[in-house]
């Protein structure tokens, strides 16, 4: 009887050693897939992105942001003009560059493509919040999603962004990218790029703008549909007052024309 009760034991036990080894099998077995799936999908995705290298001499006749603006319009029966211009970059004020970068990426000549430091200070805040609430964008990042993806917060929209501004900066100029960037980055309702935001909302040229233009244009980048230029509201009086504090800050202008411009938004 002890016998029997001795093999039924060491049966037990081997089934349960047996189930044990087959479940850890079965885990690793998931989780290499799972790899292998995440692996093709990014491939296919990279693969799938568009080549860049074109826009090195050829400016694109239209983007994806304004594809998909005019048809969010046709989809709530509404009618939309683009207007979008073409400039030279050095027919764009040198004031007016600096005051973009100094608002949405100062460090936009030292990287390339993309602000790990920042990279890294949207990541922790997106996930401190469960959802994405910070993009974190370069220039180039920012040119990378108007010209060719949707405007939906996904981190996969994300992926697609950061392969697709290592492309830009792997076959561009910085100088061509910011060029490209000036001129179609949206700043109103249609209104695509710098030398038709100024036409449409200064009656000028680009060339023309004065400080306090440039940084009425600059101002309205982060919230393009929800503010004019032309705004007296806060937004307007405290993202003016921020954009001159920096230019003053790196001497890209003097105190007098500091004092002489914020003066415009009090």
């Amino acid at each position: 009887m002890p016998v029997k009760q001795n093999k039924t034991l060491e049966n037990s036990e081997s089934r349960f050693v047996w189930r044990s080894v087959s479940r850890g099998k079965i885990i690793r077995l998931g989780i290499l897939l799972i790899f292998v799936f995440i692996f093709i999908y990014l491939l296919v995705m990279y693969l799938s992105l568009p080549d860049v290298s074109c826009l090195a001499k050829k400016n694109p006749k239209t983007t994806a942001l304004m594809q998909a603006r005019l048809e969010q319009a046709a989809e709530n029966n509404k009618k939309l003009t683009i207007r979008q211009n073409w400039v030279s970059f050095k027919n764009i004020p040198e004031i007016f560059k600096k005051a973009v970068r100094v608002s949405e990426d100062a460090g936009f000549y030292q990287h390339e493509g993309v602000d790990l430091t920042e990279l890294q200070e949207s990541l922790k805040r997106n996930l401190d919040e469960g959802r994405i609430v910070r993009g974190g964008s370069t220039i180039t990042q920012q040119l990378a999603k108007n010209l060719y993806l949707s405007t939906d917060k996904s981190y996969v929209r994300k992926i697609k962004e950061y392969i697709i501004a290592k492309r830009l900066e792997e076959n561009l100029s910085k100088n061509r990218i910011f060029h490209l960037y000036l001129n179609v980055i949206e700043f109103g309702p249609g209104v695509f790029g710098v030398q038709a935001a100024s036409r449409y909302y200064f009656g000028k040229n680009a060339a023309s703008l004065t400080l306090e233009e440039c940084v009425r244009l600059v101002a309205v980048i982060p919230r393009p549909l929800s503010m004019n230029p032309k705004s007296k509201s806060r937004w307007m009086k405290w993202k003016a007052g921020w954009i001159l504090g920096k230019l003053l800050k790196y001497n890209y202008i003097t105190k007098s024309e500091y004092d002489q411009t914020i003066k415009n938004f009090r």
